[in-house]
């Protein structure tokens, strides 16, 4: 029995996983638990594994760095340690992997029907591939291609340095210095704290009036999430300075995702995943998000055909942890 699990700042998903007689991997049980509401990882474990559970391996995607086997985890206060847990669930084989070095490793195993092509004048190529997910957080990966296979890597990339390319932008970065004084990152403004970060700067050079049906701050007690009501009425475009926040938010993604193919040379592609991108996926079609991914300068060229798809499957991180054993 392999337990396997998805770990975010918003929700933590565990499965146990059974191999059947063709080697094929079938899911015994499957369970969703909000992260905030768990002070450990540890008293999600004892709620979801049922008494006397044998597990052979155990393997987790974790939103957060991961070295030498331990992770302290961005968006949550839990400390995730590979030594401890292998003593906790009786076995020698535990994995964790960075959450999107686990969605990496998930994407090579969706079918043709998972995925949505976003560039027009994508062409097949092989060689790297780009990975980049925008949701609690801002996560970004590589799958190298070794002229055989490709091997996920796990990187930061989401906290690198935000690059303003418009004045718009430049304001806005102006404003984000003075709420994050020392380091403004791409994560602040996409993820799911970017509509809320994005729609304040708005309201601040007065872009319209401010939307009397976004709440002033999260309550997640109480089920209140301002940033889905920016992203909700900003898709639907019931509300102005919602619409250019969700506008805005997908030509940073875009750009980003641009900037993680330059870095990675992914002319394999690009590879979205996260929670956001199906929510907004009528502006994630309507070419600003491409527009914004091939604005490289002497590079657009190179960009052009570059194959962009999104995935539609949300398992895809668990579905990485599964198979890092199988």
């Amino acid at each position: 029995m392999i337990l396997a699990g998805d770990i975010g700042g918003t929700k933590t998903v565990l499965a146990l996983v059974d191999k059947n007689k063709e080697g094929g991997l079938v899911c015994e049980h499957e369970q969703t638990f909000s992260s905030l509401a768990y002070p450990e990882f540890t008293d999600i474990l004892q709620e979801f594994l049922p008494p006397e559970t044998s597990i052979s391996a155990a393997c987790f995607g974790v939103a957060g760095p991961v070295v030498r086997q331990r992770c302290q985890t961005t968006n949550l206060p839990w400390l995730l340690d590979g030594e401890e847990l292998k003593s906790s669930l009786g076995t020698g084989q535990v994995k964790l992997l960075n959450d999107l070095e686990a969605m990496a490793l998930g994407m090579l195993h969706l079918s043709d029907g998972d995925w949505l092509e976003l560039n027009p004048n994508a062409q097949a190529q092989t060689g790297n591939i780009a990975v980049i997910a925008a949701g609690t957080g801002l996560g970004e990966a590589i799958l190298y291609w070794d002229g055989n296979r490709h091997h996920p890597m796990a990187t930061e990339g989401g906290h690198c340095d935000f690059a303003p390319q418009t004045e718009q932008q430049d304001a806005l970065l102006e404003y984000l210095r003075n709420k994050y004084p020392g380091h403004v990152s791409y994560e602040r403004l996409i993820s799911g704290m970017g509509f809320g970060n994005i729609y304040d700067f708005l309201c601040e050079h007065d872009f319209a009036t401010a939307c009397l049906a976004v709440p002033e701050v999260n309550d997640h007690e109480a089920g209140i999430d301002r940033n889905a009501v920016i992203s909700r009425l900003g898709v639907s475009g019931e509300d102005a300075l919602c619409a250019e926040a969700v506008r805005l938010f997908v030509e940073l993604y875009g750009a980003e995702a641009g900037n993680l193919v330059l870095k990675a040379l992914a002319m394999g592609g690009v590879f979205i995943g996260g929670g956001i991108a199906p929510k907004i996926l009528p502006l994630m079609q309507d070419g600003r998000f491409i527009e914004a991914f091939k604005a490289k300068g002497r590079f657009a060229g190179l960009l052009d055909k570059v194959s962009v798809k999104m995935s539609l499957n949300p398992r895809t991180p668990l579905l990485g942890a599964m198979n890092y054993f199988a």
